[in-house]
Order: structure tokens, then C-alpha cells, then sequence
């Protein structure tokens, strides 16, 4: 038979919302996306073969920042868009059955001449 290690027993607590410090706070999510997208795209010039492997990136980087935000029973998701500017619009839309009163979501959206980069993070309270 494996060993898999310790057993971690986890249990129920039968709360139905958050405590009000353990809440997700999208000023809080929308600083880290700031800084996190800003850091990574400031100078970068839009190229197609490597905007997918850079939103990758920065999702994970946003998502690991969030992390550090200690948000418990919030499951995070995070979506990532990085783009070319060339004079055309762009509307980026989410759609999910959610909570109104626990879930919650924030995003940040930077552009320069030559690409936009949209984070979005979602916070989906679980229990």
C-alpha cells in the first residue's frame, strides 16, 4: 500500500459568508494587477509569437501575487488578454453564475503604443 503521507483532515466550518477581514477586496486585487502588468508590459513591444507565452506569464504572476493576499475560502481566477493596438476597438466580457453578496471580481487594463493587456480576477467564495 502507498504512503501518501500525513492525512490532513479538513472540515466543514458551516460558514456561509466570509468574515468581513477575510472578504475579497477588488481595490486590493486591482493594485497587484497594476503592478504586476505594469512591470512585465511597460516597454514591450507587441509581438504574436510571444503574446500568448506573456499572458501565460502574467496570469501566473497575478495569481501568485493575489496569493499573497491570504483571501481564504476564495477560489481565484484569473484571465489574462494581451493584444495588438491598431486602431481597432476591443470589448473583453465574463459571464458566470455567481454569489452577488460573497463573489467578487477587479481588473486593470494598460496600454502603450503598441499593445493592451487586460487582467481580470475573479474571487468565487467557496466553503
Amino acid at each position: 500500500m502507498a504512503d501518501f503521507g500525513q492525512r490532513t483532515d479538513i472540515r466543514n466550518t458551516y460558514l456561509l459568508e466570509p468574515k468581513e477581514e477575510n472578504r475579497f477586496y477588488p481595490s486590493k486585487v486591482k493594485k497587484k494587477i497594476e503592478s504586476v502588468i505594469v512591470s512585465m508590459v511597460k516597454d514591450k513591444e507587441y509581438n504574436h509569437k510571444e503574446a500568448e507565452k506573456l499572458a501565460m506569464e502574467i496570469s501566473n504572476k497575478i495569481r501568485d501575487s493575489c496569493k499573497d493576499l491570504d483571501i481564504p475560502s476564495y477560489k481565484i481566477l484569473v484571465q489574462t488578454v494581451v493584444g495588438e493596438i491598431g486602431g481597432q476597438g476591443v470589448r473583453i466580457a465574463s459571464k458566470s453564475l455567481w454569489d452577488d453578496k460573497n463573489d467578487n471580481w477587479a481588473s486593470y487594463t494598460y496600454s502603450n503604443h503598441s499593445l493592451f493587456c487586460t487582467g481580470m480576477v475573479f474571487g468565487i467564495y467557496y466553503e
